[in-house]
């Protein structure tokens, strides 16, 4: 498989980063506030860290064709790159924060953002 050119990444980093701003609005407007984007770490990085009530959030962005196919993506190095960016990160932004979660939002074409609180849990 030949490597992507240089437009396709182009195109996919746009894309990701609309997906994004349409998952950050869509949590503003169920109340949590968006603290940071696109934060990176050795470990990974994370999409959106958000916080609701004394509640700091990790949020995976995935935006697919189809709701199966965005379910699919959280697969479990997915997993674990963002719990890894997550404990790196949960200090410099906890603050008041008294618990903290990773959850996800699924972006899909001319559908409702999909929400998934506490997506994983600690093991």
């Amino acid at each position: 498989m030949a490597p992507p050119d240089r437009d396709s990444r182009r195109r996919a980093e746009d894309k990701g980063r609309r997906a994004e701003t349409i998952a950050a609005w869509y949590l503003r407007a169920k109340g949590y506030r968006i603290l940071d984007r696109r934060v990176r770490t050795r470990a990974g990085e994370i999409d959106i860290v958000a916080r609701k009530g004394d509640t700091l959030v990790f949020v995976e962005v995935k935006a697919r064709a189809t709701l199966d196919s965005a379910i699919f993506a959280l697969h479990p190095a997915a997993r674990r790159r963002i719990e890894a960016a997550s404990r790196v990160l949960a200090p410099h932004y906890a603050g008041r924060c008294t618990t903290t979660r990773i959850d996800a939002v699924l972006i899909r074409p001319w559908a409702w953002p999909v929400h998934m609180v506490a997506v994983w849990r600690e093991q």
